[in-house]
């Protein structure tokens, strides 16, 4: 699984000489060294609407943010969000929900809210442009950088094991 298609040939030739030589792990966990504390769906949901409160007030509010162990990370999601409307009775009404897949249980913090920030970036912006990620960076002036060390994540657990015991 290349975790890096898309990146330039000298990016990708030197995380995976990194990862030979059983350097990537060490840069890792240099840069990111602490596994967050946010276990519970309780505790997912309530550190997403924080999020939300603080970066976009005037989206609608959160239904339900959850673990879903069915996301499979193999498959190039990490999360992903729902918008479902429902008649009850005369009114219409809208639930929206995001979906964390459970290998983000556990790692760092900072991956965690990259994922949440990407999925509620979606409540404004649909579509992957250039209007979604200055909302992303908006919200995280590192989101670029924090997607790519994600990425360098993903490959070092598939290829090694887990990183945050």
């Amino acid at each position: 699984m290349d975790y890096l298609t898309g990146y330039p040939d000298h990016v990708r030739d030197r995380a995976q000489r990194l990862l030979e030589a059983g350097r990537l792990g060490e840069m890792l966990l240099e840069k990111y060294p602490t596994c967050h504390e946010i276990r519970t769906e309780k505790a997912l949901y309530d550190h997403a609407v924080e999020l939300k409160s603080r970066h976009l007030r005037t989206a609608p509010a959160l239904s339900k943010v959850v673990y879903d162990p069915r996301i499979l990370v193999i498959e190039h999601v990490l999360g992903y969000h729902t918008r479902t409307s429902r008649v009850h009775g005369s009114q219409l009404k809208t639930r929206y929900e995001i979906r964390v897949a459970t290998v983000f249980r556990r790692g760092p913090q900072a991956f965690l809210d990259m994922i949440l920030i990407h999925e509620l970036a979606h409540f404004k912006e649909r579509l992957h442009n250039k209007a979604f990620y200055r909302l992303c960076e908006n919200m995280n002036p590192d989101y670029h950088q924090l997607e790519f060390d994600l990425r360098l994540y993903l490959m070092y657990r598939d290829r090694v094991g887990e990183l945050y015991e």
